[in-house]
């Protein structure tokens, strides 16, 4: 017999009438992004959520007869998209499994029975890899990638000229030619406009909805920048000399320009966005190979001592299954009755199967 390695389950310590539901949410860049998610979620009546910006989910407990709808409605108001991430499973209390002793999580054996705890669904965070959701979220993270490589590519082209001519006439007035000042606003049109629209969208949004994020600083870092720079090339002068702005538009100008920081801030930022879109990707690539040798079924006992196959996706809280020689463990337990070999290469990578027996831990 095995017995079920002692976990944290919030599925087992639901009250009834609750379900949990995962959303993907779109559009999150900082912190703030999650907490103000947050907050608008806890707000809504018996809801209770968390929010995970490194995953863009959010993990919510939710009356039973609430539609989901609410949920992504509430995040929508806030300024960000939202879909379901995996179907909702029932959070409440379920039928007990005679033996079962009262603890969470799922168990397996080594050529005999498994005992997987107290009654109840397993939650999301303890149960088998959901490769559908994998597959979505490094899709997702590929089009952010792509979307994000180009408007990198283009601040690049023009971010190296821009700066070196930026800098030089800026500090070195005798340099500039009639005409210098459209040349460093064409250099720099298309990356604080099109490059850096993202940020400005971003912010934008979050204006809308009385907020402020990271992508609010990006664009007003982007845009004081551009502004101050266009009057201390063109009007700065202009009141000085008390000439008019044509004159200024085809004759020396003087005073400090930032466009360099404009264009510089852009490209960085978009660097590094891309590199996280990037990175998700290959996790999720990576997600979805281990997924690829994990157990797809599992030969469950039932209470009347029957084995019967069902997928992994299928487990519950107090369910018995068979671990064989050889084969790979569908979810965490603990072995309480045999002794065999198990495939561990989900979690250390090694192919050779490994020994386990009574009182072994062992993941799935």
């Amino acid at each position: 017999m095995l017995r079920p390695m002692p976990q944290t389950s919030t599925a087992g310590s639901a009250p009834s009438g609750v379900r949990e539901v995962e959303l993907a949410i779109q559009g999150m860049t900082c912190a703030a992004c999650a907490v103000r998610i947050e907050r608008k979620l806890n707000k809504l009546d018996q809801v209770t959520a968390t929010v995970n910006l490194a995953a863009e989910t959010a993990r919510a407990e939710i009356p039973a007869d609430m539609p989901d709808r609410t949920l992504i409605e509430a995040i929508e108001r806030a300024g960000y998209g939202a879909r379901l991430a995996r179907p909702a499973h029932a959070a409440g209390p379920g039928p007990a499994v005679r033996g079962a002793p009262a603890t969470a999580g799922a168990t397996a054996g080594a050529g005999t029975a498994a005992d997987a705890g107290a009654a109840g669904r397993a939650p999301a965070a303890h149960g088998p890899f959901d490769a559908a959701g994998a597959e979505d979220e490094a899709g997702s993270a590929g089009r952010t990638a792509r979307y994000l490589k180009r408007r990198l590519i283009v601040a690049l082209i023009f971010f190296l000229p821009l700066t070196d001519l930026s800098i030089l006439l800026s500090l070195f007035p005798v340099y500039r030619f009639p005409g210098w000042q459209w040349v460093l606003i064409a250099l720099t049109a298309p990356v604080a406009l099109w490059a850096a629209w993202p940020f400005h969208r971003a912010a934008l949004k979050n204006a809308r909805h009385g907020a402020c994020s990271m992508d609010t600083l990006v664009s007003l870092g982007i845009v004081a920048s551009t502004v101050w720079s266009l009057y201390a090339m063109f009007w700065r002068d202009t009141s000085r000399a008390r000439e008019s702005i044509l004159f200024v538009l085809a004759h020396r100008s003087a005073g400090a320009i930032y466009l360099d920081v404009a264009a510089g801030v852009t490209t960085f930022v978009l660097a590094g966005r891309y590199f996280e879109a990037w990175s998700r990707q290959r996790s999720g690539n990576a997600l979805r190979a281990l997924a690829a040798v994990g157990a797809k079924d599992v030969a469950v006992i039932d209470q009347l001592g029957f084995e019967r196959r069902r997928p992994v996706a299928a487990l519950a809280v107090g369910d018995r299954f068979i671990v064989r020689p050889g084969e790979t463990v569908a979810t965490d337990g603990e072995v309480v009755f045999g002794q065999s070999a198990v495939d561990r290469s989900v979690l250390t990578g090694e192919s050779q199967p490994l020994d386990v027996g009574v009182g072994d831990l062992v993941v799935g």
